[in-house]
């Protein structure tokens, strides 16, 4: 935002001084926050061999991030977030009948996120009883009685199959054959919040919808251009690599409207040097904040400089920049988008990017001067209307030179939730043309369906128009992930059914249908016994590896299911028989349904229960990795943005542009506590982050408590009261705030154009008082 769009009033020198964290991540402050955890959890027995054994071969798979698990890992391969997930599963505390015998649903809906979690893991199934307006317990047969007869009454097109990204492989795999044996393809997940963009974009442009690198190409890279992501708050275990680049040389060079700790000081809670000395290794090279929204023109004055330094040289008789061999044999579109970049004007890349073309310049020459480039990605870039065509850009500037296909190269997208990837792998895709149809059809004998189904939008606007009657929850807190929040929980409380499989007590589970149910399942580091014994289950990394994982504690009630038993539970009681559909037999043994798995994809999982404990996992393969490139010409496609911003929404007389983030207190919608470590910020989440030249512009000051009201471009009014403003060093312009409290300000209909990924990186709003 320009001065000149907020008002005329002249700026002082009386500014706010902006809130920050003067220490590091990792180090002490990394494991005081476990410990915090630890203390108020009181786990159970056995949780800290649980950690030692954590992301190790042959061992239990974090359930917090999608991280890589290297073949020679650390004495203590857990991060602070790995380690408060396992932590929270393990609890002491339990949330039992009893408690819900005390507490109506209507009362509960007042009580905060964290304090619901609080109470403990889930015991029982339970049933909502309409006349007390409280869950009862219920028997096991007598949910699975109860949801068969809600779903043979509706038509299967009005029901939701959602997946929150941490079920295993094999209960994912079970639950989409489930929804195709039902008759419906409505199969979001929680890709569709966060990377679904990637999975579209990526796919569009290098014919893979997922990144192309491993985890080794971070030992061999030479610089590595980072975008939109928070590896400190979402994937702490990613500093080690990152510092590890820097001490050999690498430079990273990073664009994020945020200035976060955990890019620019990292102390390595298992270097006793470092721990003793407090030295923290310095991680980015250059620190640019780029305005939110301002990623494809950031990346074009890159672009544009590499192209002007090889015209430099090419006239001087010095060998080419750009990698011509590469561009000739492998790309499409090269001289279309050449002309493009040289075309654009520096002024309009300054205006919407926020970036000084010197800065842009300088970055540049970095990677002209790197042999190896990774681009690395998270939500700042995909979570905008026009996202795709971010990732589009950022594949260009890879492509100009070849880093796309090769060793300590490529595109590396950071995965949220454990399993998120994995999931989409082996079937949960609403996506029909993504699923081998056939091979299904002839493996289970039936007709699958094959129109589109459902995205996670699609589905909250059938839910609005009421064409959606029914939804399953497969782990996640839906409804309070999604956007335009409290309309949605109006209209979500019309449909017939909705069924919530869970660990622990969330919101979502108060939202709920006519006829509801809580589910409650065994947490991944939980023994899971079966009628053939101990049982394993494996996911998938952001990295394409896959992992066996073994649960070992003692599960919190005998009445706990796995996912995996519920979801064949469900759909035992639900569909007809079929001799091929072997519901007994796949809960008995799940290397069963790794051998299913095997046979519907037999390229990347052959030999899958052979191979499912190799150290560091094993690969199932990427095409573009290999440059083969799955696309409609065969080859990488350069593309040519039609705008500058990524924003849908631009600049006006008084609007901001929200980004929305997460704590270093928090995994998606679960609240660990209310210490934002990392920002220097704690207590209460309703705050505001501002600019403090904006504050002054305002007419605000630290501490005012103000109403955020969106911006957009409809007639909805959408607000949070309560906001306490607090200074920090944000672009002119933007505002910050704490997911999922501002969800309420995210249209449903403000999303990515391609992949319908909300845009909660760049949402329009407006300060009231």
């Amino acid at each position: 935002m320009n001065d000149d769009l907020t008002n005329d009033r002249p700026l002082d020198d009386d500014l706010a001084t902006p809130r920050e964290y003067g220490g590091s991540s990792g180090g002490f402050g990394s494991v005081e926050g476990m410990a915090k955890v630890m203390r108020r959890e009181m786990p159970s027995p056995g949780v800290a061999e649980t950690l030692m054994r954590q992301n190790k071969a042959e061992g239990y798979m974090c359930a917090s991030c999608a991280w890589g698990k290297p073949k020679h890992p650390h004495t203590f391969e857990f991060c602070e977030n790995g380690a408060k997930a396992t932590i929270w599963d393990l609890t002491r505390d339990r949330c039992t009948p009893d408690f819900f015998a005390q507490h109506t649903v209507t009362e509960l809906r007042e009580w905060a996120d964290f304090d619901l979690e609080m109470v403990g893991r889930l015991t029982a199934p339970l049933r909502y009883d309409a006349p007390t307006d409280k869950y009862v317990e219920c028997s096991w047969d007598e949910a699975f009685t109860g949801i068969a007869k809600e779903l043979n009454a509706l038509d299967p097109k009005s029901v939701i199959f959602y997946a929150s990204g941490k079920a295993s492989l094999e209960s994912s795999y079970l639950y989409a054959l489930t929804a195709r044996f039902y008759g419906n393809n409505n199969l979001p997940d929680s890709s569709n919040m966060c990377h679904e963009t990637t999975s579209v974009g990526l796919k569009n442009v290098i014919g893979s919808p997922v990144g192309t690198c491993t985890l080794e190409d971070f030992d061999h890279c030479d610089a590595i251009f980072y975008f939109g992501q928070n590896p400190g708050t979402n994937s702490p275990r990613f500093l080690h690599p990152l510092q590890d680049a820097v001490r050999r040389g690498c430079k990273i060079i990073t664009f994020n409207p945020v200035r976060e700790i955990g890019l620019v000081r990292f102390i390595d809670p298992q270097s006793p040097v470092q721990m003793l000395t407090q030295q923290p290794t310095q991680l980015s090279h250059m620190y640019l904040q780029v305005r939110p929204g301002g990623d494809i023109a950031a990346i074009m004055g890159l672009c544009k400089h590499v192209v002007a330094v090889d015209d430099a040289r090419t006239a001087a008789g010095d060998p080419s920049v750009l990698d011509h061999g590469f561009i000739d044999q492998h790309t499409h579109g090269f001289d279309a988008f050449i002309a493009q970049a040289r075309a654009t004007g520096w002024d309009e890349i300054e205006r919407h990017s926020g970036l000084k073309r010197a800065d842009l310049e300088a970055a540049a020459d970095v990677y002209v001067a790197a042999e190896r480039v990774i681009g690395v990605y998270g939500m700042g870039l995909t979570q905008h209307v026009h996202g795709t065509q971010s990732i589009g850009m950022l594949v260009n500037l890879m492509l100009m030179r070849g880093n796309i296909g090769r060793q300590g190269a490529g595109m590396s997208p950071v995965r949220g939730h454990s399993n998120v990837q994995g999931q989409r792998t082996v079937g949960i895709s609403e996506k029909p043309e993504l699923v081998p149809l056939d091979k299904l059809a002839t493996m289970f004998d039936f007709e699958p369906p094959r129109d589109t189904g459902h995205t996670t939008v699609d589905a909250c606007e059938g839910i609005r128009d009421g064409s959606v009657k029914g939804f399953i929850s497969l782990g996640g807190n839906f409804v309070r992930a999604i956007p335009d929040r409290e309309i949605m929980e109006k209209a979500w409380q019309h449909q017939q059914l909705t069924v919530y499989i869970a660990t622990k007590l969330n919101r979502s589970h108060l939202i709920h249908g006519r006829v509801s149910y809580v589910l409650p399942c065994l947490a991944r580091p939980e023994e899971d016994v079966q009628a053939s014994g101990p049982q394993t289950v494996t996911i998938e990394d952001s990295f394409s590896h896959i992992y066996g994982s073994v649960g070992r504690r003692t599960p919190a009630s005998d009445t706990l299911l796995s996912e995996l038993a519920i979801v064949a539970g469900i759909a035992q009681a639900t569909l007809p028989a079929n001799p091929k559909w072997r519901w007994d037999e796949w809960t008995a043994d799940y290397g069963l349904v790794r051998d299913l798995i095997a046979e519907t994809y037999p390229e990347e999982f052959h030999d899958f229960n052979a191979r499912m404990f190799e150290a560091g996992g094993f690969y199932r393969g990427n095409a573009a990795h290999d440059r083969i490139w799955k696309t409609d010409s065969g080859k990488a496609e350069f593309t040519h943005p039609t705008t500058m911003t990524a924003l849908g929404i631009g600049d006006a007389p008084g609007r901001f542009h929200l980004i929305t983030m997460r704590s270093n207190d928090q995994f998606n919608t679960t609240i660990y506590g209310f210490d934002d470590r990392l920002r220097g910020l704690s207590g209460s989440r309703l705050i505001l982050l501002m600019n403090p030249r904006d504050m002054q512009r305002e007419g605000l000051k630290e501490g005012d408590i103000v109403t955020l009201a969106g911006d957009a471009d409809d007639d909805t009014r959408r607000a949070v009261e309560g906001l306490k403003i607090t200074p920090y060093d944000l672009p002119d312009g933007c505002v910050g705030g704490y997911y999922p409290e501002m969800n309420p300000l995210v249209p449903l209909w403000y999303h990515d154009e391609a992949s319908k990924t909300p845009a909660s990186k760049g949402v329009p709003v407006r300060i009231d008082r």
